[in-house]
């Protein structure tokens, strides 16, 4: 196991890393405006899923295959443009705005939720390339288990998002429910979602390898 400096610097630099805005903390804000806290924590529930899957596979070194195989960096980079572009035509093609009847909530239950955040987390291959520059700063081999290390690092790491992604559910959640409660702006939460979708696949899709 780290020893304490190693995981108090961890923390510190995951909790500036996470308090900064950035594309999940946007999209969970956006679900959590058009569909309320639950589905916002569990976009979240599934993007810290996706983290630790992601931090297994940069502990192990898959990730490096971006770094030595170009064309899979950039297959996958266009694999998740075209999710999250699909995502973005399925949300605002919708008729119905998401936070009003529970009926219609009903239409994107929380599972699907969770597995939109996961994929979207594991589609995105700079998030690869960020726990491949990040987690062997702290690895110590000579502290015991890789593998119980990466739990411990990406646990710290989604704790810390949690806190900081929480405040964000929590307010984006009530800013939903007072637009929902007016039928002129019942709609715009969704639309917003949309948006977001479509605005992460260009970001995706255009974003200069670095």
């Amino acid at each position: 196991m780290p020893d304490l400096a190693t995981l108090a610097l961890f923390t510190l630099a995951c909790a500036v890393l996470t308090a900064t805005p950035g594309p999940d903390m946007l999209l969970i804000a956006s679900r959590s405006l058009g569909q309320g806290r639950a589905a916002g924590f569990m976009t979240y529930a599934g993007i810290a899923a996706g983290s630790y899957l992601q931090a297994l596979a940069a502990a192990y070194g898959l990730s490096k295959l971006f770094l030595l195989v170009p064309t899979a960096y950039d297959a996958l980079r266009w694999a998740g443009a075209a999710y999250l572009a699909y995502l973005a035509w399925k949300t605002l093609r919708s008729p119905a705005a998401l936070f009003a009847p529970k009926a219609e909530a009903a239409r994107f239950p929380l599972r699907q939720i969770f597995l939109q955040g996961l994929f979207t987390n594991l589609l995105n291959p700079k998030m690869a390339l960020f726990m491949l520059a990040l987690l062997p700063q702290f690895l110590q081999p000579e502290a015991g288990s890789l593998l119980l290390q990466v739990v411990i690092l990406a646990s710290i790491l989604n704790l810390m998002g949690l806190i900081a992604n929480g405040i964000v559910i929590l307010g984006a959640s009530r800013l939903g429910r007072a637009i929902a409660s007016r039928p002129r702006l019942a709609l715009w939460p969704q639309r917003v979602l949309g948006v977001v979708f479509g605005a992460l696949a260009l970001r995706l899709a255009f974003a200069a390898r670095d």
